[in-house]
């Protein structure tokens, strides 16, 4: 059958435009896209709130993590709720404890401090500001800020400051609206007191465009969850998208990698609406295993950023205990 030379032309285009989408689709996913960085830096963050809730001891589960999993590099909390219960009156006696442990062994800590801080529902503030204005609000809350930098601007473990986490992501009804000045006064308040440590700034990896944190401080970090679970879909999972869509947001904004890190890399169960105390260890395999937390690792070399923040750590603890040790003996013989 004769096909004039503009249907010819029309069939070679696209098939030309098929092929072009398949070969990007295959560069996008493929190696060559998503290298795997080698030297990245493991490290993992603690919660003392969160291991309490799992009925766990606090100084035996931090043991584990710089004595048995030698973690090196910690993200430590300094919770306005906790460190300030009563206005004017704090008590950073745990935090001194955390921060002078990871001293003794040379680990070096990122101490997040701000209204949000990591571990649901997140806006973490204390109760006695409910009733304050926005304006005697956030000048308490700079003056928090103030005291905490000031308590360890010479800790030798201090590494880095992270200041809000995720700051611009609605979590919770105590905090109140952030905006990129107020964001900029908080990461101001802090240098004012320390200008020799870097500010760290985080986001959502999948929930935001970065548009607010990116360049906002020093260091930039972003979250990896890959499986989540939502009442509509149930468990969903990000296997699609590639790391490289992580490297190239963060070039997108003309980030340096070494200066990029995962904050958050999901290394815990998202679970349904009950309590992870519940013990159903089969339902929390589901969104966390052994393969699961290996693909995690690859995903996180594969984004180029110089450093991973391990998500989970009283979760592997609390699981050895109730009989499954796999994630427990694997994180132990991690190189970091």
């Amino acid at each position: 059958m004769y096909l004039n030379k503009k249907i010819q032309k029309n069939i070679l285009l696209s098939f030309g435009i098929f092929f072009l989408i398949v070969a990007s689709i295959c560069y996008l996913y493929s190696d060559l896209a998503n290298p795997k960085n080698e030297k990245i830096i493991w490290g993992t963050s603690f919660s003392p709130g969160y291991t309490r809730y799992l009925g766990l001891d606090v100084g035996e589960v931090y043991k584990v993590i710089l004595d048995d999993w030698k973690f090196r590099y910690l993200r430590l909390t300094a919770r306005w709720d906790e460190v300030e219960p009563e206005r004017g009156k704090f008590n950073f006696t745990e935090v001194d404890y955390l921060m002078n442990e990871a001293a003794k062994r040379n680990a070096k800590v990122v101490l997040v401090v701000g209204q949000k801080t990591p571990r649901w529902p997140e806006c973490n503030v204390p109760d006695w500001t409910k009733n304050l204005s926005d304006d005697e609000y956030h000048a308490a809350l700079n003056n928090y800020l103030k005291i905490a930098a000031e308590r360890y601007k010479n800790n030798l473990a201090l590494e880095t400051w992270q200041v809000e986490n995720e700051a611009f992501l609605a979590f919770g009804n105590k905090c109140h609206p952030l905006n990129i000045a107020k964001l900029k006064t908080e990461i101001s308040t802090i240098k004012s007191i320390d200008p020799n440590h870097l500010v760290i700034i985080t986001d959502s990896g999948e929930l935001s465009f970065w548009n607010k944190t990116a360049r906002a401080a020093d260091l930039f970090g972003s979250t990896a969850y890959r499986v989540v679970w939502n009442k509509r879909s149930g468990y969903f999972n990000y296997d699609w998208l590639p790391a490289v869509f992580y490297r190239l947001h963060a070039l997108l904004y003309g980030l340096n990698l070494n200066n990029v890190y995962v904050s958050e890399l999901q290394a815990e169960p998202w679970m349904p609406d009950y309590p992870i105390t519940v013990n159903n260890v089969s339902e929390q395999l589901k969104s966390m295993n052994l393969d699961r937390l290996q693909k995690q690792l690859d995903f996180a070399q594969r984004t180029g950023f110089s450093r991973a923040y391990l998500w989970g750590a009283e979760w592997w603890y609390w699981l050895k205990i109730n009989g499954y040790s796999g994630l427990f003996d694997y994180i132990k013989y991690l190189p970091k």
